[in-house]
């Protein structure tokens, strides 16, 4: 939206700059992309939001200007309407209120089309606009101004009697005033005489009926159309236009009958034009509903005290009835023009804004010692929460998928067949998600991503006793590896099975998980994952088979698909606190070699039992492997901290049940320390 700085000063008295009017429109909200100076004026550019219709002319920028300012409007167009004979020889006929719920016609005679006078086709060409003639830029003269699109017919090319608003017919074609001849149809709205199509409805007038030179008569439209119907109509016949671009936001039908006036008055003194009379259809005054503002509410929600008097000043400049309920509560009601307002948020919002956002105190927020999910679809936020803050990506793969690729990854689940797919790729509904994370990794791989992890939480669907049905999964995939930068040097640290099992045990520490399990495939790369001796999911490598069907060279990928479904009712979401230790621990390593065959969580299992009550925690901290171990062995070392509640713990306390720990892993393990 363009508008000048001139233009504004014939609404506000305003004693401040242009660069200071655009710096306290940007502040609440209308913000200024650019400024410039041309032909002895300021020509602003603004960014409206598609919220604030109101915003779209003159009139609306110069309102929030003159609360800005803290000086009153001056309006051009008063807010009565003086009496004006009823046009008894033109009818208007609309098929549907919901397409255009007002429409109002005026007939001006006499006039005289001749090139717009110097200060109006200046202001046009300042904002953009190309000058026609006197009565076209008029019509635009008062879109801009006032925010309702008018449109001027030669009265004399109209079939007589009657304007109708219709939907177009089969076969009717129109050619627009941009000389395009357009095919008409059924979601088309048209503004007809008896005989023909005449424009367009809220886009573009037509040819036929355009004003010219040798105009006398005018037909001066004004009105209310549905903007979901514009809006569909303008991509239909792939055309923008100044009215469209308002109409399908919505434009003000308090305005219409204003506008109409107004451009009449200025046809009246520039074209000699004399306003023969008024018809309108439709739309009434709509119903007001007040909307209940509370100041302490305001000061709660935003932390500022605003008085009343300031509170009615500001809402009152922007248009608002504003009256005083009881018990220190106003009732608002809000003008035509601000139908985006019907909570008391919205006109909090409003009084802020213009008071000042760098009024509001800066506070820290209020941290909540605990914090219980109750509900599953806050679980599965909060899992996906956490799989973000452990840096993996959400993606979100479709539910449809080829059968061939499906049976490949998931070859004993019977998928649900859909009756009439839209392709072969989209003939099922996946049993799995493994195959849309495994396209995505690819499709990453294609673009020279390094390191690739993803997750996804989403249905999956199979049959089960001839009936469909669904469940929620999580599914996790890892492909790629990590660049590190160490002692100066860049090292890559490959993903693989413990990456995808720290990121699972990450998940089940963090939603209370912890009689979990992973059982490994005789040596094979993959595992299946227990709560409560329940199995609840798998994880494993892909083999290069499934790598070749969705095109991937050369790397390996690591997937993982749980149930939620179980995960959820496995959760213990709530959290307990508990004071930190009051007493330092003392940390003892332990390096040995073991067996490839040994388990590890028996090894730390029988330590920790062993170890209590000094023993805190135990936890593998290095894995390793080379020539200095010997094969089918591994190196790996522990760390144990030793702590307690009440006391600083003596060497003469630890060492004791340190020996315990290493005798346990040399006799009962076969570890040989290192």
């Amino acid at each position: 939206m363009k508008f000048t700085y001139n233009w504004i000063k014939d609404y506000v008295d305003i004693k401040f700059s242009p660069e200071k009017l655009a710096e306290k429109l940007t502040m609440v909200g209308l913000e200024v992309v650019s400024l410039e100076h041309r032909d002895g004026d300021s020509v602003f550019e603004v960014e409206i939001t598609s919220n604030r219709p109101d915003w779209l002319s003159v009139l609306g920028i110069a309102r929030e200007a003159a609360v800005i300012a803290g000086v009153g409007l001056k309006v051009k167009v008063p807010n009565t309407v003086r009496k004006l004979r009823r046009l008894e020889r033109l009818a208007i006929e609309v098929a549907d209120k919901k397409d255009c719920p007002l429409y109002t016609a005026r007939i001006l005679t006499g006039v005289k089309v001749a090139p717009s006078p110097g200060w109006l086709k200046k202001r046009l060409e300042l904002i953009g606009c190309r000058s026609v003639n006197n009565v076209v830029d008029i019509t635009n003269y008062c879109l801009f101004e006032l925010g309702e699109p008018l449109h001027a017919f030669d009265l004399d090319k109209i079939n007589p009697g009657k304007i109708v608003v219709r939907r177009g017919k089969p076969g009717e074609k129109l050619v627009t005033i941009d000389g395009t001849l357009r095919s008409i149809g059924k979601d088309s709205l048209v503004i007809a005489d008896t005989v023909k199509p005449l424009a367009l409805a809220g886009i573009m007038g037509g040819r036929e009926s355009e004003v010219t030179y040798s105009t006398t008569n005018i037909l001066l439209e004004a009105a209310v159309f549905n903007p979901v119907l514009i809006r569909r109509q303008k991509q239909a016949q792939a055309v923008q236009s100044e009215s469209s671009y308002r109409f399908e936001r919505g434009v003000d039908a308090g305005i219409v009958e204003k506008a109409s006036r107004r451009a009449a008055e200025l046809i009246g003194e520039v074209c000699s034009g004399k306003d023969e009379g008024f018809v309108s259809f439709g739309l009434t005054k709509a119903k007001e509903k007040p909307v209940t503002l509370s100041p302490v509410n305001l000061r709660d929600i935003s932390g500022i005290d605003i008085k009343i008097p300031k509170i009615k000043e500001i809402l009152s400049g922007l248009g608002f009835k504003v009256r005083a309920k009881g018990k220190g509560l106003l009732a608002v009601v809000s003008p035509s023009f601000r139908q985006d307002v019907s909570l008391e948020e919205d006109l909090i919002e409003e009084v802020i804004r213009i008071y000042g956002y760098e009024h509001i105190p800066a506070s820290l927020p209020k941290v909540l010692p605990a914090v219980t999910i109750k509900d599953n679809k806050a679980l599965i936020s909060e899992i996906k929460n956490i799989l973000t803050g452990l840096g993996l990506n959400e993606a979100v793969t479709y539910s449809l998928i080829d059968s061939k690729i499906l049976k490949s990854f998931a070859p004993l689940l019977r998928p649900v067949e859909l009756m009439n797919p839209l392709s072969q790729e989209q003939g099922v509904l996946r049993t799995t998600l493994i195959p849309g994370l495994v396209r995505a990794i690819a499709y990453n791989l294609n673009q020279k991503q390094d390191c690739i992890s993803l997750f996804e939480c989403a249905e999956v669907f199979f049959e089960r006793d001839s009936l469909p049905c669904e469940e929620p999964n999580l599914g996790l995939a890892l492909s790629g590896a990590k660049k590190m930068l160490l002692n100066e040097s860049a090292v890559k640290d490959e993903l693989g099975m413990l990456n995808l099992k720290g990121i699972i045990e990450g998940v089940f520490m963090r939603l209370g998980i912890q009689a979990y399990e992973f059982v490994s495939h005789n040596h094979e790369p993959k595992a299946d994952i227990y709560i409560n001796n329940e199995r609840i999911g798998w994880m494993q490598m892909l083999s290069q088979g499934l790598l070749d069907a969705v095109g991937i060279k050369g790397k390996n990928v690591f997937i993982a698909e749980l149930s939620l479904k179980k995960i959820i009712l496995f959760s213990h979401p709530e959290k307990k606190y508990r004071p930190l230790p009051k007493y330092p621990g003392i940390i003892r390593d332990i390096s040995f070699i073991l067996k490839k065959g040994e388990s590890v969580k028996s090894i730390l299992s029988a330590l920790k039992e062993n170890g209590s009550p000094l023993l805190r925690s135990l936890k593998v901290v290095d894995y390793y492997k080379g020539k200095q171990i010997p094969e089918g062995y591994r190196g790996l070392t522990l760390e144990c901290v030793y702590a307690s509640a009440d006391r600083t713990l003596t060497e003469e306390e630890v060492a004791p049940v340190h020996s315990i720990i290493c005798a346990l892993l040399k006799e009962q393990f076969g570890a040989q320390m290192r």
